[in-house]
C-alpha cells in the first residue's frame, strides 16, 4: 500500500512538472530597442506598441490568463494606485494570450484603465523574449520601456510586489 502511495505520489509530481514548464527564452536586456509591435487590443482594434512609446515611459506587463487569481491581484494592484502611476507619467499595457473577448470581459469585470493586448498568436510574448509554459501562457515578466528603450524589467514578477518594484524603478529613472 505504501509503495503504491508513493508511486502515486510521484507520478503526479511528474505530471505537474511536466504542465508547468516553459519554453526557454531570453527575456530583452536593459539598453535593448523595446519591439514596436502591432497586436491587438480587448477590443479587437490594431494596437501599435511603436507609437505607444512616443507617448511616454510605458510599463508593458506580461501575466498568463485573464481573470485568474494571481493575475487580478497584479492588475488590480495596478488600477488601485493608478493615480500615481498617472502622477509618474507611466502608461500600463498588459499582455497575454488570451482572446479579445476574455481580455474585454477582464478589463470590465475588474474596472481596469488600461489597455490590455490579447496576443493569442505570441508575437508580442517573442518580441519581448517572455517564456511561455505549456497550453500557451506566457511566464509573469514586466518590462519599463522610455524612449523606445528597455529600462528597467522584471523576468519573475511577484504579483504581491509587482507594483512596488515598478514604482522604485520609475523612480530610479527620475
Amino acid at each position: 500500500m505504501l509503495k503504491a502511495l508513493i508511486g502515486i505520489t510521484l507520478c503526479v509530481a511528474a505530471i505537474v512538472a511536466f504542465l508547468l514548464s516553459t519554453t526557454k527564452a531570453d527575456p530583452l536586456p536593459t539598453g535593448s530597442d523595446a519591439p514596436a509591435i502591432k497586436s491587438v487590443d480587448e477590443n479587437g482594434k490594431e494596437f501599435d506598441l511603436g507609437e505607444a512609446y512616443k507617448k511616454g515611459l510605458t510599463l508593458v506587463f506580461f501575466y498568463p490568463k485573464a481573470s485568474t487569481p494571481g493575475c487580478t491581484k497584479e492588475a488590480c494592484a495596478l488600477r488601485d494606485n493608478w493615480e500615481a502611476l498617472q502622477k509618474a507619467g507611466v502608461q500600463v499595457i498588459g499582455v497575454s494570450m488570451d482572446k479579445p473577448e476574455a481580455q474585454k470581459a477582464f478589463k470590465s469585470e475588474q474596472k481596469l484603465p488600461f489597455t490590455l493586448l490579447a496576443d493569442e498568436k505570441g508575437e508580442v510574448v517573442k518580441g519581448f523574449g517572455v517564456a511561455v509554459m505549456r497550453f500557451g501562457f506566457p511566464t509573469r515578466q514586466s518590462f519599463l520601456v522610455k524612449d523606445g528603450k528597455i529600462v528597467w524589467n522584471d523576468p519573475k514578477v511577484d504579483p504581491a510586489k509587482h507594483l512596488e518594484n515598478v514604482m522604485k524603478a520609475v523612480a530610479g529613472l527620475k
